[in-house]
């Protein structure tokens, strides 16, 4: 008769070769089951990628902005610079005005000879590299916006406001006139303008045949 060891219960045969934990059935995985948490994750990172999305999108219109306000201040800069640079030029040469006046009128008398008529010559050559150029001409339609008339008189042979005599000439830099023309103008006789209209009726009266009867 076989006697129990008490405090040991029979175990079933393990085969060889085989652990212990393979004896024991295992619970086989839920198919479809997914991770806990998982879903709240991807949910988080959706919403910072949009967060950072809309960051960028507020820094580069910061940056477009501020590029855009750079780019005027440069013009902006750029452009009072060239406008104190002309201002500056116009200021020098009007100065010299009236020296260009006085060799102008020694060039007339026959005054400009021997070493005078050379640093004439090249004080009027610095002034056109400046950009000084003169105007007026006798003939020429008299213009208020560039002529200034201190002489006035009629004449037959002109048929609107003319400049006949230059008195001064004016001068511009580019667009810009620092002195207009002075000058004298002759209009039209107040008589020569109703004769020739007369005269133009009469011809037309002669080829139309007369005037008509009443």
């Amino acid at each position: 008769m076989t006697e129990e060891t008490p405090g040991f219960e029979e175990k079933p045969d393990v085969p060889s070769g085989a652990t212990p934990d393979d004896a024991e059935p295992k619970a086989a995985p839920q198919e479809g089951a997914a991770p806990a948490g998982d879903g709240t994750a991807e949910v988080a990172l959706v919403a910072q990628l949009d967060q950072a999305r809309t960051a960028l999108n507020e820094r580069t219109t910061d940056l477009q902005r501020l590029q855009a306000e750079f780019q005027n201040y440069r013009r902006r800069v750029e452009r009072d610079r060239i406008a104190v640079k002309e201002i500056a030029i116009a200021n020098l040469l009007t100065e010299l005005l009236p020296v260009l006046d006085d060799i102008g009128r020694a060039r007339e008398h026959g005054e400009l000879v021997g070493g005078f008529k050379s640093v004439a010559e090249s004080l009027e050559t610095v002034a056109a590299k400046m950009g000084l150029q003169q105007f007026g001409k006798e003939g020429e339609p008299f213009d208020p916006t560039i002529h200034e008339a201190l002489m006035h008189s009629y004449a037959p042979d002109v048929s609107e406001t003319t400049c006949v005599a230059i008195l001064q000439p004016g001068y511009r830099i580019g667009e810009r006139t620092i002195r207009p023309a002075r000058v004298a103008v002759a209009e039209p006789q107040p008589g020569a303008q109703t004769v020739k209209t007369d005269e133009t009726e009469s011809a037309d009266d002669k080829e139309s045949g007369g005037p008509d009867e009443g």
